[in-house]
């Protein structure tokens, strides 16, 4: 059993669940709120934790795909009516960070909305919250060590929440619990995690601990994948692809960049259910050929570390996983193309690409790959 303290401490191994009881009893969580989505819900994973909450828990299993504030509302009043004492985020990077906007929601004054970034959130943002425990079912967002929550409003915007307070009291990071990931689920949360890698290596802030965090989970993740995608139960790629998984976000405070601040838009428009890491995948290709000029020997590193051109290779990948080619292939219309690249000049991540982007230049990276 690894424990790793870098931005929170983590348990990662085969069998880590089981260390929840410990978990529980050290944070004083009695009766904690475990949030988490229909579809885990009635899984057999799901058992797993059942057997080792304590039996007055209570469930919110109401998280949808992205995140949203009615649905962070909506679990705060469970938590706070139910005398709850601590949060369990159990799935995929939804339930997580639904479950840092409940413990939010729980222990601050005001509108949610206040507490983005982009709304000058961060300050206003305290350490008195209940205790989270994050137990991650998939291998891509890496959320279980994130300082953000990324949260549909209700206005239409899809913003990030970000404090160093916001990430979780402990997280328990068990492999098994993706050995039952269907391959296209297993690709678009992969290509998540190597997408985090990417564009935290390339952002320009001058971070060498998390540019080397972000290589190491590149090269591991790059190699396991495939392999978790064409045999879900090869218990070391899904080893390997969680900890690229967490590699990623754990560099990822140094930044991402024009991908996230597409994909985070894109994520919004409500008239298509669009999967995060699927976005970042089709995305990746055009946002490296468009910052080529700007990161130098990066480049030349990428193109070592990978074995050819990172546009090309990222694409090959893509094909070779099963990602859809186009933003069209998911329903994407041209009207949200000119809505997103709008919205992407908001977002927190375009200041951290490292070729400044303006509305013109989002639009061509999405008409590229429409």
């Amino acid at each position: 059993m690894a424990t790793i303290n870098y931005l929170t401490r983590v348990e990662f191994d085969f069998g880590a669940l089981r260390l929840l009881p410990r978990e529980l009893k050290s944070l004083k969580i009695e009766r904690p709120l475990v949030v988490t989505d229909k579809g885990i819900a009635a899984t057999p994973i799901f058992d797993q934790l059942l057997s080792l909450v304590p039996s007055n828990m209570q469930l919110f299993d109401g998280t949808p795909s992205n995140p949203t504030e009615a649905a962070i509302e909506e679990a705060g009043q469970v938590y706070s009516k139910r005398n709850c004492d601590g949060v369990i985020a159990f799935g995929g990077g939804s339930s997580l960070d639904l479950a840092k906007g409940v413990r939010l929601r729980v222990s601050h004054e005001g509108p949610l909305v206040e507490y983005a970034a982009i709304e000058g959130g961060i300050p206003r943002i305290h350490g008195n919250m209940p205790p989270l425990i994050a137990i991650p079912t998939t291998a891509g967002t890496g959320s279980e060590v994130g300082r953000g929550a990324v949260i549909n409003f209700s206005d239409g915007q899809k913003l990030g929440v970000l404090s160093p307070h916001n990430l979780p009291s402990v997280a328990l990071c068990d492999p098994t619990l993706t050995t039952g990931l269907p391959a296209g689920l297993t690709a678009a949360t992969g290509m998540d995690a190597i997408s985090h890698c990417l564009e935290t290596y390339m952002a320009p802030s001058i971070n060498p601990p998390a540019d080397a965090i972000a290589l190491e989970g590149l090269v591991r993740g790059f190699a396991a994948l495939p392999r978790a995608v064409k045999d879900g139960t090869d218990q070391q790629a899904r080893w390997d692809m969680m900890m690229a998984s967490m590699e990623g976000a754990l560099a990822f405070q140094k930044g991402l960049g024009a991908v996230h601040a597409l994909t985070h838009p894109l994520g919004a428009v409500k008239d298509v259910n669009l999967h995060h890491g699927t976005l970042n995948a089709i995305l990746m290709p055009p946002v490296l050929r468009f910052n080529k000029s700007e990161i130098g020997a990066k480049w030349d590193r990428l193109t070592e570390i990978l074995d050819g051109e990172p546009d090309q290779v990222i694409d090959a990948l893509n094909r070779q996983i099963g990602i859809p080619n186009r933003l069209s292939d998911l329903g994407v219309t041209g009207a949200h193309v000119d809505e997103v690249a709008k919205a992407a000049l908001l977002d927190h991540c375009h200041a951290t690409n490292p070729r400044q982007a303006d509305e013109n230049d989002y639009r061509a990276i999405l008409e590229e790959v429409f």
